[in-house]
Formats: C-alpha cells, sequence, structure tokens
C-alpha cells in the first residue's frame, strides 16, 4: 500500500475520511466583488461554527475556503473529541489564576455540550460515540492520572472521570500494554470530516455563502471596511474572522510567530469485522496515551481500527509512514501484526509555547482562533461561537482566552524548528523512562 498523502478525487487529502465522507456538493469560488457583514477565512470547524453562529444571529456571512471544506485538520484528525486544554489545569492556573482558569475550564465542558448539540440539532451524520480514556503505560503516569482525576473532581467538580486498573483494562481491550487508564464518560469521538461538512451545511442553511478553492492572499483594513482578496476576487466586509490555524501560512505574519505547524499521522486497517473490532476495545471508546509523543486509537464505524501516531516538524511526511505506525499499532496489538493497512494520512495541527489556544484580534475587526494544540474537535466549535459573540458586541468570553499570554517560538521561522527538535528529543528520551 502506497502511502497517501496527496490529495484523492474529492479535493480532501485522500484517507479513510475522505473515502467515507457524507456527499458534500462544490462550491464556486470567489468571482468579483462580494461585500457582506462578516468574512469568515477558513472552512474547518472553527470557521465553519463562526459562520452558523453568525448567520444565526443575522449578520450576511461569507466563508472563503481556499481549497475543500474540511481540507485541513478538522478533516484529518484522530477524532477524539476531549474534556480541557492542551496543556494541563494546573499550568493554566499558574498562567490566568484560578479564577479564571476555572472558567476556561467551564468553557472546555461546554463545548462538549455545544458539539453534541449542534450534532443532534442539525441532524449531522458523524457517527458520535460517547467515552475516551487516556492511557499510563508506566507506574509514574497512573500516578499522574490519579492526580489528574482529584485535581479535577475536588477542584473543578468534575465527576465523569473514572479510574480503570489493569485488571478492568484487560477486560475492556486485548492489550497488556496498559497499567491503567482515566475513563471520562462525557468526552467521545466521530467522524471529523462528517461533523465538519454537516456543520458547515447548517451554516449555509442559515444562510452563509460559503466559497471554496479561494486562498486569501490578502486582508486590508481602510476605514470602516475591510477588504478581503482571492485571485479571483474580493470581499469588503466590516469584520473578518480567521480560522486557518497550521495553515496561515505567511496571511497575517503576527499570529504566525505563536504557532508551530506539527505534522501528525494515521493509519486505518482493513475491516476487521465485528467479532475482532469489538475485541479490541469492547466499550468502543476512543484511547490516548499520556506519552509526550503519544499514540492515540479508536475503531471506526466500519470495524477498522484508526491508529495515529508519530509528529514531525517538517514539511515532509516521514518516510515509510505506514510501515512506522504499524510498528506502534503492533505494541499495543500484537494481533494485528498480519492485518493489512488500507489508508494512511497526516496533516498539521498548530501548537502554542504554552499549549493554552490562542486567541485575539489584530487591528479593529480582525479576530482570530487558533493554536488549539491537538484539542481541537470540540474546542474549536465554541472558539467559533465566541468570535460571533464578540462580534455582536458581547465579548466577556471571548476576551478571557484573548488575556492567555503567549510568547513567540524562539528562534523566529528558521530556527524554531531545529529548536523544537531537540526539545523533542529530550521528551521522546523521557517517554522511554
Amino acid at each position: 500500500m502506497k502511502d497517501t498523502i496527496d490529495s484523492g478525487e474529492s479535493g480532501h487529502v485522500a484517507s479513510w475520511y475522505a473515502a467515507s465522507a457524507v456527499p458534500f456538493p462544490d462550491r464556486p469560488a470567489l468571482a468579483g466583488t462580494d461585500e457582506c457583514d462578516v468574512c469568515v477565512i477558513g472552512g474547518g470547524i472553527t470557521g465553519s461554527s463562526a459562520a452558523l453562529e453568525l448567520a444565526e444571529r443575522g449578520y450576511s456571512t461569507v466563508l472563503l475556503e481556499a481549497k475543500r471544506v474540511g481540507w485541513g485538520a478538522s478533516g484529518r484528525s484522530g477524532g477524539q473529541a476531549i474534556f480541557g486544554f492542551g496543556c494541563d489545569q494546573t499550568k493554566l492556573q499558574r498562567i490566568v489564576g484560578r479564577d479564571d482558569a476555572r472558567k476556561l475550564w467551564d468553557m472546555s465542558i461546554e463545548s462538549l455540550d455545544l458539539m453534541r448539540s449542534r450534532i443532534r440539532d442539525h441532524g449531522i451524520e458523524c457517527g458520535y460515540r460517547a467515552g475516551q480514556m487516556h492511557a499510563a503505560i508506566k507506574p509514574r503516569q497512573r500516578e499522574e492520572l490519579v492526580q489528574w482525576q482529584r485535581l479535577l473532581e475536588d477542584d473543578y467538580g468534575y465527576r465523569s472521570l473514572r479510574l480503570a486498573e489493569a485488571d478492568e483494562l484487560r477486560e475492556l481491550m486485548a492489550t497488556d500494554r496498559y497499567i491503567a487508564g482515566l475513563i471520562d464518560t462525557n468526552s467521545g469521538h466521530l467522524h471529523p470530516l462528517n461533523y465538519t461538512l454537516g456543520l458547515n451545511m447548517a451554516a449555509q442553511r442559515a444562510g452563509a455563502i460559503v466559497f471554496e478553492n479561494s486562498p486569501v492572499t490578502s486582508v486590508d483594513e481602510g476605514g470602516e471596511r475591510v477588504t478581503v482578496r482571492t485571485p479571483g476576487g474580493e470581499v469588503r466586509c466590516r469584520h473578518v474572522v480567521v480560522c486557518c490555524n497550521a495553515y496561515l501560512g505567511d496571511l497575517l505574519r503576527p499570529l504566525r510567530s505563536r504557532i508551530m505547524p506539527v505534522g501528525t499521522y494515521i493509519v486505518a486497517t482493513e475491516r476487521l469485522g465485528d467479532d475482532l473490532a469489538r475485541s479490541l476495545i469492547r466499550n468502543d471508546m476512543a484511547v490516548a496515551d499520556i506519552n509526550f509523543v503519544l499514540d492515540y486509537f479508536r475503531l471506526s464505524e466500519d470495524a477498522r481500527l484508526l491508529f495515529g501516531g508519530r509528529v514531525s516538524y517538517s514539511k515532509i511526511p516521514p518516510p515509510n509512514l505506514s510501515r512506522s505506525i504499524r510498528g506502534r499499532m503492533v505494541k499495543v496489538y500484537p494481533q494485528l501484526a498480519d492485518i493489512a493497512i488500507e489508508y494512511s494520512w497526516g496533516g498539521f495541527v498548530a501548537i502554542t509555547v504554552n499549549r493554552a489556544p490562542h486567541f485575539g484580534r489584530t487591528g479593529r475587526n480582525i479576530y482570530f482562533a487558533q493554536g488549539f494544540s491537538g484539542h481541537g474537535i470540540a474546542l474549536t466549535g465554541l472558539a467559533g461561537k465566541l468570535i460571533a459573540e464578540a462580534v455582536a458586541g458581547t465579548a466577556e468570553r471571548f476576551d478571557l482566552f484573548s488575556r492567555i499570554p503567549h510568547m513567540p517560538f524562539p528562534g523566529g521561522p528558521a530556527l524554531r524548528t531545529p529548536a523544537l527538535v531537540l526539545a523533542m528529543a529530550y521528551f521522546r528520551l523521557r517517554d522511554l523512562l
């Protein structure tokens, strides 16, 4: 099997997600001049959520997507919808203080509720299933899970967690790799591309106008209006919402230094059959270990194992991708050694230095949300809602996120990748200890 990082027939990156996507009609490229209240840049979950909320509030809304709706991380990710943020709550308390950390936590839980309500209210067919587990491989990691559960229960009143020990895990999963797991019944997993497409269709039904294959080349503020240009035309608007995340490129240079695109990669096995698939994860939860360079996996709706891992700080996919991830998969499930890999793909997520999300404004009328650091499935949906609230004049919740301080990555664009590669070598070594 050839690794499939290139685009498939639909215009999305070739993946199991693209192969099993719900029908989504092509949208034209922008041609000529359009006028609206708000122009949203980016057709992932954040942009589609913002467009939906804005259109429902009565704002004329145009969404510009450089390729296809869901082409970026929103349509390629591991699909695990998890509470909290890329950094833990203890770190967030140090950054913003206890009171604001509690408010941010509450909004992270709201993001899960919002995701589920949108799936229900808009009839989005994305195979959502409840249940997610963070797994410990070593005794020190088990202790981390114990402390994590205690903090979230005692300080945040979060009662959806349960610690499963090794004996129970062997009943739930056909593997001996893990010695404990923190199971959360409030988190879950879904088909991320179908969720994104469904959210975007809901935005269109609410009145948002969507253009695909319309990469934005410039955003120019002038007076009361902002002009957003593409190769085929321009949009003149009062507000701009930038939802590009890891695929921002050089569009808004002041934002670029606060995020780092990191490659992550996934494989999908051949269909395993119901009996074998159910034996791997008997309660159908999603799983992620707590190594710094982590493995994450879950079952698909058609009885495949979707297994992700590896990270890359270059723009080049790792060689022998399928073989490399297969090796990680077989460490968890040796019984899959002879199972074929039918799809492999990857993409970039944006991380921040502190792993907290980066929201804010640049100029008077340009809003952005980025740097979800691997926790984007649910939180991006809330980000779109908070931006819509801010555009409508109620910015308190958006501003709470925007007050999180963010340092630029050291070394600038030229040197940040080598610096991070050195840092990652340390964390990979720590994972082995």
